[in-house]
């Protein structure tokens, strides 16, 4: 039997989510982006669940969308409500998800790389810890289109307006100390029990009060939040498929299958 791609462990009231492809640094396919998914809102609805943590297995924390998957949807039906937000898709239903309907604070445990679509779901949580080798990239420059997974919203909310645009246009990789300093993550931890340190951190958010903590993530999500989130949402990710079908969106994706420099001609 194959592996699960997610991973869902129970530490007393810490739920940890651990993306499980590490022979591929985790990236991200349909069938592990809708398993998240249901993994948060499952962990929403538990009563017993007071601190959601996402992390990655192996040295990395995520590589971003793999390119080599072929797209298929791997989700249970949709009816009712959530059918509503069946045209976000899991990229960016996986914000809606964390920073409104959870109402649990959610932890992203950084320990290697985060790129792309994996630098959107670590900002896409609450909260971030990162190890000493972790090391961020925004990425989507490089496949030729603007971010999705709701990385417009959740970027400049965490380190401002101009910090966000060179965080996305140097197209730099960022190590864990100048992640820290830019705002991107709120503490660095020794990579070695990295783990460990992750799950005692959530286990002392744990301890605090619920209704504390769930009424301050609301009124602080409220306060910070697009007036028309959902909306911003749909929007950020009809801009990302437009991007990628465009001339130099395929010409950017083939060049990232062939590990050369892409040839960009702006349309």
């Amino acid at each position: 039997m194959s592996e699960p791609v997610l991973v869902v462990e129970s530490h007393e009231h810490v739920r940890l989510l651990r993306l499980n492809r590490p022979a591929r640094k985790n990236a991200l396919t349909s069938e592990l982006g809708w398993a998240i998914v249901a993994a948060l809102e499952e962990a929403a609805g538990d009563d017993d669940v007071r601190v959601v943590a996402v992390t990655g297995a192996g040295d990395a924390f995520c590589s971003g969308l793999d390119l080599s998957d072929p797209g298929g949807e791997a989700r249970p039906p949709i009816s009712g409500q959530e059918a509503v937000l069946d045209d976000l898709g899991w990229i960016n239903r996986i914000p809606l998800l964390t920073r409104r309907r959870c109402e649990k604070p959610v932890v992203a445990g950084i320990d290697g790389v985060a790129v792309g679509a994996g630098f959107s779901l670590a900002m896409a949580a609450d909260l971030r810890v990162a190890s000493e080798r972790a090391r961020l990239l925004g990425g989507y420059p490089r496949a030729g289109t603007s971010p999705d997974g709701g990385l417009t919203w959740t970027l400049p909310q965490a380190v401002g307006y101009e910090n966000a645009l060179r965080v996305l246009l140097e197209q730099e990789m960022i190590p864990a100390d100048r992640a820290r300093a830019y705002g991107l993550v709120g503490e660095v931890v020794p990579t070695e029990g990295f783990d460990e340190t992750l799950i005692d951190y959530c286990a002392r958010l744990a301890t605090v009060a619920p209704l504390a903590v769930r009424q301050t993530k609301r009124m602080i999500g409220q306060a910070t939040t697009p007036a028309d989130l959902e909306a911003h949402l749909r929007d950020e990710l009809r801009n990302a498929r437009r991007g990628l079908d465009t001339e130099d969106g395929k010409e950017a994706v083939q060049a990232i299958l062939e590990k050369r420099a892409p040839v960009f001609r702006g349309r």
